[in-house]
C-alpha cells in the first residue's frame, strides 16, 4: 500500500510517498493562497517523481499549518512528524530541530521518536528562514549566496538584535560603517543560530542532534549551530526539507 505524507507549510507544500517503509517519491511546490490546490499539485509532483498514479495512493498523513485542508488524512502534529523522521534516519537520535521558512521547533525524543518535551519558535522570524531572507534584502544579496558568503568571513562582528526588524536596522548601520558584507553575513547566521540553540538548550542537548527543514541546506547556519552547541556534528538526512512530510507518511502507514 502506498501512503502519502503531506506537509502544508507557510511557504512550501511537500509530499512524500512511502511503501513498506521506503520512500518512493517526493514533490514540492510553493504554497499559494489556495492550499487545496497546493496540496494537489504537490501530490501530483510526488506521484510523477515516483512513477505512479494518484489512484495508487491509498492512505494520507497530513502535518503543517495547512494540515486540516487534507480532509481524508490522518492529522499528525509537527512534533510527532519530525520526531518520527529523525529516528527513521538516525535511530539513536534524541534531539531534533526543524527550521523552516516561517518557524522553528525543537523536540526531545524517546527511542520511538515520540516527543517527550518540545519548544516552538513561531512568533519571531529570527529563528526561521524568513530572517535570512529579510537580511538578504537589506544587504542586496541573493538569498542563495548568503550562506556561501558567510563561510568566507574574515572578521567576527557581534550582532545584538534578536528581532528581525531591529536586526535589519543593525545591518544597515553596519553597511554604513563600512563592514564587509561577508562579515555581516557571518554575524547574521550566528545571530539566527543563537536563537535556534536557545530553543534546543531549553529541552536539553544530547550528542545526537538531527536538523531538519529547508534551512539545513545552509552550510553556514549548520556550522554556526554546531559550533554553539559544542557538538561534533549535526545529523542531516539527504532531503531535510521533506522531514515532516516523511514523518507524517510513516506514521500514517504504521497506523493502518
Amino acid at each position: 500500500m502506498i501512503t502519502a505524507g503531506i506537509d502544508c507549510g507557510a511557504k512550501n507544500t511537500k509530499t512524500v510517498l512511502v511503501s513498506d517503509g521506503k520512500v518512493i517519491g517526493r514533490g514540492l511546490v510553493l504554497t499559494g493562497i489556495d492550499q487545496e490546490n497546493s496540496i494537489q499539485a504537490s501530490l501530483i509532483s510526488a506521484c510523477g517523481n515516483g512513477g505512479i498514479s494518484e489512484r495508487d495512493v491509498k492512505r494520507f498523513g497530513a502535518t503543517g499549518s495547512g494540515k486540516n485542508t487534507v480532509t481524508n488524512g490522518l492529522m499528525v502534529n509537527d512534533i510527532e512528524a519530525i520526531g518520527r523522521c529523525a529516528v527513521f534516519f538516525f535511530p539513536d537520535a534524541r534531539t531534533v530541530v526543524d527550521v523552516g521558512a516561517e518557524e522553528g521547533r525543537a523536540a526531545k525524543l524517546d527511542e520511538r521518536g515520540n516527543g517527550v518535551d518540545f519548544v516552538l519558535n513561531e512568533r519571531c522570524a529570527a529563528g526561521a528562514g524568513a530572517f535570512i531572507e529579510a537580511m538578504s534584502r537589506a544587504l542586496e544579496i541573493p538569498l542563495t549566496e548568503m550562506g556561501p558568503l558567510a563561510l568566507k568571513f574574515e572578521k567576527g562582528i557581534p550582532m545584538n538584535a534578536q528581532c528581525a526588524v531591529f536586526a535589519e536596522c543593525e545591518v544597515v548601520g553596519l553597511i554604513h560603517a563600512g563592514a564587509e558584507k561577508r562579515d555581516i553575513c557571518k554575524a547574521i547566521h550566528d545571530a539566527m543560530a543563537s536563537r535556534i540553540v536557545s530553543m534546543i538548550r531549553r529541552i536539553g542537548v544530547n550528542p545526537e542532534v538531527v536538523m531538519l527543514g529547508g534551512m539545513a541546506h545552509n552550510a553556514a547556519l549548520v556550522e554556526a549551530v554546531r559550533r554553539q552547541l559544542a557538538i561534533r556534528k549535526l545529523l542531516i538526512p539527504e532531503h531535510p526539507e521533506f522531514g515532516a512530510a516523511l514523518g507524517a507518511a510513516l506514521i500514517a502507514e504504521e497506523r493502518e
